[in-house]
């Protein structure tokens, strides 16, 4: 389930990072035998294992301390970012990572292979607990086994930050001037700008070669067609326009600018999680559009 939740933060701060109001995907397991238990936390933990790869975002599974939760068995998910709250102790060949609050003593070298450790700051955007019978025999949650037998269910729960995932995505990946949203979970994956108001471009009819391009991308690639925003503020220029499009961080935006004129028409092309500006046909951005994964 997701849900929005509310805590009695004393000291709220960095925006979405640590606030009052905010939303969390939780989830329990049961199950018949620790066995069983272990098995759907390892399903659970590389399913958020998964989701941090295909978002593209840099992430480290560590070992946790369990907490007020309890528990046997804990890791978060954190992405290393130097505004992030928890110190964390990585072995460089993947060997091992910690959260510093679950080690006793100081460890300088991996306990696996030696290798000297970095330590760096993250950003806690996921948490996995096994949590064996602590609940579920307080709760009397008992099932019957084949031979009629009552068990404890073993369980384990687990916690994505919903929005803290936006933030950290933000903090982690974008540049000064420019949000980079992961493909994934950006609300518009194109912005389209035509011309400004009484310019020479407008007048050659550039904003109906842009809205051309909007109808031969709709029909090639229907998907896309819900996912695009027209700035239509044809009073402003194209430069602020841009400037705006950047700070929104849409991953492509299509201009109708002075090649706009020239025969074949040619438009610019800003793909903003790379930087690059790209002078493409009508062809070519359906081509370059073609290869994006939503």
């Amino acid at each position: 389930q997701v849900t929005r939740k509310f805590r009695d933060e004393p000291k709220p701060r960095f925006g979405l990072l640590r606030s009052r109001e905010f939303y969390m995907k939780d989830m329990y397991s049961f199950d018949t035998s620790p066995e069983a238990a272990q098995h759907s936390y390892h399903l659970v933990s590389g399913a958020y294992c998964s989701l941090f790869q295909r978002l593209g975002l840099p992430f480290v599974k560590v070992s946790a301390a369990t907490g007020s939760i309890g528990g046997t068995v804990s890791h978060e998910f954190q992405v290393p970012a130097e505004i992030g709250e928890d110190r964390l102790v990585l072995c460089p060949h993947g060997h091992f990572a910690a959260n510093v609050e679950t080690l006793r003593e100081e460890l300088s070298s991996c306990p696996a292979c030696g290798t000297k450790l970095t330590q760096t700051r993250g950003i806690e955007v996921g948490h996995t607990f096994y949590l064996g019978t602590k609940y579920s025999s307080v709760c009397k949650a008992v099932f019957y086994s084949p031979e009629n037998k009552p068990q404890l269910a073993e369980m384990g729960c687990y916690g994505l930050g919903v929005s803290r995932i936006l933030a950290a995505a933000v903090e982690v990946l974008s540049v000064e001037d420019s949000i980079r949203w992961p493909s994934l979970i950006t609300p518009y994956q194109l912005c389209f700008i035509p011309p400004k108001k009484g310019s020479k471009e407008e007048e050659e009819e550039g904003a109906v070669l842009l809205e051309q391009l909007y109808d031969s991308l709709s029909q090639a690639l229907p998907h896309l067609a819900g996912d695009s925003v027209l700035d239509d503020r044809t009073q402003l220029t194209i430069g602020k326009r841009l400037k705006d499009a950047q700070k929104l961080g849409y991953p492509y935006v299509v201009i109708a600018g002075k090649k706009v004129c020239e025969d074949p028409p040619i438009f610019e092309v800003w793909q903003q999680n790379t930087g690059e500006v790209l002078f493409l046909t009508k062809e070519g951005v359906i081509e370059l559009l073609s290869k994006v994964q939503i």
